[in-house]
């Protein structure tokens, strides 16, 4: 009880003294004393309060620190009520104080923990949540930030939140809410939301149960967003994919080895290139040796062995043998993995290098070859150091150009300067004295005397190779005796009137337009005559020219010779012009660029040939092509109509008995207890006949439909026993057996298929209806015979007419009465539009043998697997 009139503290209780630090053996402070043991920083505040308090004889409630002499500081809550008299006067005030330190320190500390939580949850974009069976309790404000909602409003009802996921994911969250009500499990899964600005984003959900009691009460979790790991992961998915395209598109498989002998890890792409089967996992050492061609393998073997004694790698080229026979070239390079001076075992690569390898053959082959021409063409060719003035290499042809003998070594500069014919050897001096100081391309015509007197006219072509700062190193060029060229030129000359008249007969015309002003500089008389320009008004201009090209076809044509001024750079196009009298023509011109020494466009030179007939003539072959085309197809449906009854009864019999297995399934099922092993058994069969019907009536429709000729690689053997199934049901209306006698070595071909079905189909057809009377025996067969594969379609019938034999592959010649006599022409015509042939031959005895071939040309080459 405190006086604030007076000062004076009426009345403290034991545990004041001890709260605000006094002795309570002590007399009762004074209100300053009291004071002085209030914390300095809130001294002012007090102060304040308690006049306010006093001057309104009010209430008051407030909190402070005192320094408590052995506690130290410490917090206090005073509660304070105001005591008037009957005047209204304020007598005194009476009230409380409350030691709260350790509960403020508990506040802090549950804020400071708050804040970490609520600051962890949003680094780590995870919210919490309570969940029980009416709802959510409770969402965090991270959780409401992830879901993109407003973080002061209630927690979203059960149709709110399942509004949020995403519509593919909707119906799964449903499900999995009503699980988890019913079965009171944890769980974690990860779903897709969308927020109200539209942005998806990828959350994972983890919940457990809460119970008390042994009472189901709800569950509490968290929801996380892991949109960034869900990308990463998307990314990390392309990086594997990327990495697995890029070995396959590299032809280059990745490695593990263990040294204990086995391989750790194999990738995908290198069980491709060595042909292996990856469900059968990486080889051991021994199965891997032995992929090694037989040559290289004790080689390798040797190389393992010195890698894992010497902790090595490894850098070797070997060649291995696939399991189909083809041989391969690899490099393969590998590194150690040591831990300290443990070897750990060794990663590395497997390129395919077949194709280079392939490559440096051919490269040496056509240095063999270089060589040879430089011979035929009598181009020798050089390198010429120009600082040192020497030769660094003369190639075998430059010496016999010269006359000079290899084994004496190589010429000096001064010694083949001496060979220049001496009316020549000045101004060739100040030629190339000129050249090597502009540091440019230089092309020389002079003579040079041989050691034997005999005088050669050559060809000088050399190209500066410059440094990085642009000096001047060394030139290379060639040599070309142009003897008999010089020789010629007068017999050239002379054949000029000759190309004037050649061009008038082919509808060629000769021309060249200079850049600059495009303007021609030479039109020979054709291009007058295809162009219809005449000749008495000179040459026409550009804009003439351009007129006469046909609207539709100007803007490609300019285009393309733009594009070839651009490039400098060849052009070869087509197009039409169009004539003042309305007549259409159809043009090639292909031009060629002029370039001087000093790497400028000049001109273009060309020819344009009049092609209008070669355009028509095409026209009608592609119209007779399509006639062709549409005349096999016809004679396809006939066939299949003339066998309808046959394909229908073999249609039917696959049907007829996945029905009576039905039934008996439905028996078996209906027993008590039913079979179900014989109801499977049933069950089988009918899955067998059901796909059985659906094979021949695939057979039917691929035969039967109608498609440009597209060739494919097809297993011709494959092709035969498709024939086999569609024919079936008609050899047997004419008790025909069907056998075969097919190479199981014969490799696919490069066909169309259902042209070789047609073949096969006309050829089997026809062998089936000579033997309709008599009965007999089909024999298809097949066979890789003198680097050609063979066919071949024999029966037991009536054989051929003997009279006839030549007419029976000639259109319209038929022996049958209801013969379109079109199969065996079409059959022909496709054979041969393969590059074979087609024949027939008398059997020893009864019937005749259908003879094709398919030339090698026309299999599939080894695949260069990587």
């Amino acid at each position: 009880a405190w006086n604030p009139a007076t000062g004076d503290i009426r009345y403290w209780s034991e545990m004041c003294y001890c709260v605000l630090g006094f002795d309570p053996a002590g007399p009762l402070p004074r209100f300053e004393e009291f004071f002085r043991h209030i914390h300095p920083d809130d001294q002012a505040t007090l102060r304040e309060r308690f006049e306010e308090a006093i001057r309104d004889k009010a209430d008051f409630e407030l909190d402070y620190r005192v320094v408590h002499p052995e506690k130290g500081i410490r917090d206090i809550h005073a509660v304070g009520h105001a005591v008037l008299d009957r005047s209204s006067s304020l007598g005194e005030f009476v009230g409380t104080v409350i030691d709260v330190t350790e509960r403020k320190r508990a506040e802090q500390a549950l804020q400071q923990n708050q804040f970490y939580l609520t600051e962890g949850q949003r680094v780590a974009h995870m919210g919490s949540w309570a969940f029980n069976a009416d709802g959510f309790e409770y969402w965090s404000s991270e959780l409401f930030r992830i879901y993109g909602i407003d973080p002061n409003g209630k927690p979203p009802t059960i149709e709110q939140y399942l509004a949020l996921v995403h519509p593919e994911d909707r119906s799964f969250m449903k499900q999995g809410i009503a699980k988890m009500l019913d079965d009171h499990l944890a769980f974690d899964f990860t779903k897709r939301i969308v927020r109200p600005d539209g942005e998806i984003r990828h959350v994972r959900c983890v919940g457990v149960p809460v119970t008390q009691g042994g009472a189901f009460q709800g569950f509490l979790g968290t929801g996380m967003d892991v949109t960034d790991q869900e990308q990463l992961l998307e990314d990390l998915r392309l990086s594997e994919q990327y990495l697995t395209e890029g070995q396959r598109l590299a032809h280059m498989g990745s490695w593990a080895y263990n040294p204990s002998g086995f391989f750790d890890y194999w990738s995908e792409e290198l069980f491709k290139i060595y042909g292996l089967d990856p469900q059968k996992g990486a080889p051991t050492l021994e199965p891997y040796l032995a992929t090694l061609h037989p040559q290289d393998r004790d080689s390798m073997a040797n190389t393992i062995k010195r890698m894992c004694a010497e902790h090595s790698g490894c850098d070797v080229k070997k060649r291995i043998v696939r399991p189909d026979g083809e041989q391969r070239y690899i490099r393969c390079v590998g590194i150690p993995v040591l831990e300290g001076e443990v070897l750990k075992g060794f990663l590395g690569t497997a390129m395919d290098i077949t194709e280079q390898e392939l490559l440096t053959q051919e490269l040496e082959r056509q240095r063999v070859h270089l060589t040879e021409a430089q011979k035929l063409s009598h181009t020798g060719s050089w390198v010429f150091h120009s600082d040192r003035e020497e030769l660094l290499h003369c190639s075998d042809e430059f010496f016999r150009i010269f006359g000079l003998n290899p084994q004496d070594g190589m010429p000096t500069a001064q010694q083949l300067r001496n060979q220049i014919h001496p009316e020549d050897r000045d101004r060739a001096r100040e030629n190339r004295r000129k050249q090597f100081r502009e540091r440019r391309e230089f092309v020389d015509d002079y003579r040079v005397v041989l050691p034997d007197g005999t005088v050669k006219d050559l060809h000088i072509i050399g190209h500066p190779a410059l440094d990085e700062n642009g000096k001047l190193v060394e030139y290379v060029g060639t040599a070309m005796d142009i003897t008999d060229r010089k020789r010629a030129q007068e017999a050239l000359q002379r054949s000029e009137g000759h190309l004037a008249e050649a061009q008038k007969l082919t509808h060629t015309a000769s021309w060249a337009w200079r850049l600059t002003d495009r303007k021609p500089v030479h039109i020979s008389d054709e291009l007058y005559r295809i162009y219809g320009f005449d000749p008495a008004k000179g040459m026409p201009t550009w804009e003439e020219y351009l007129e006469r090209i046909h609207p539709e076809d100007r803007p490609k044509w300019t285009g393309e010779v733009e594009r070839a001024i651009a490039e400098k750079a060849d052009y070869d196009h087509e197009f039409r012009i169009l004539l003042p009298n309305g007549k259409v023509k159809w043009i090639r011109t292909v031009g060629h660029p002029v370039i001087s020494d000093t790497g400028v466009l000049e001109q273009f030179v060309g020819s344009s040939a009049d092609i209008t007939e070669l355009k028509i003539a095409e026209q009608e072959r592609e119209r007779l092509r399509q006639l062709e085309a549409d005349l096999a197809h016809t004679n396809r449906v006939s066939t299949l109509g003339e066998m309808a009854a046959s394909l229908a009864h073999e249609i039917k019999q696959p049907i007829a008995a996945a029905i009576t297995s039905a039934n008996t399934c439905i028996e078996w099922l209906a027993h008590e207890p039913p079979n179900l092993e014989r109801a499977r058994a049933a069950a089988a069969r009918i899955d067998r006949y059901g796909n059985r019907a659906a094979e021949i009536i695939d057979h039917i429709r691929s035969f039967y439909k109608k498609s440009p000729p597209q060739r494919e690689l097809v297993d011709v053997n494959g092709i035969i026993q498709e024939m086999l199934t569609l024919l079936k049901g008609e050899a047997d209306r004419f008790s025909v057996a069907m056998r075969t006698n097919l190479s199981a070595e014969l490799p696919r071909v490069m066909v169309d298929h259902v042209q070789l079905q047609q073949v096969f189909m006309n050829l089997m057809v026809n062998a089936i209806e000579a033997m309709k009377d008599s009965g007999g025996e089909l024999t298809v067969k097949s066979e890789l015979q003198d680097g050609q594969l063979q066919f071949s379609v024999s029966d037991m019938g009536v054989g051929l007419p003997t009279e006839k034999i030549d007419q029976i592959f000639s259109a319209f010649f038929t022996t049958k009465t209801q013969g379109s006599g079109m199969g065996l022409a079409i059959s022909r015509s496709i054979v041969e539009s393969h590059g074979g042939r087609l024949w027939a031959t008398a059997n020893d005895g009864r019937g005749a043998t259908f003879h094709f071939t398919l030339p090698t040309q026309a299999m599939e080459s080894s695949p260069l697997v990587a």
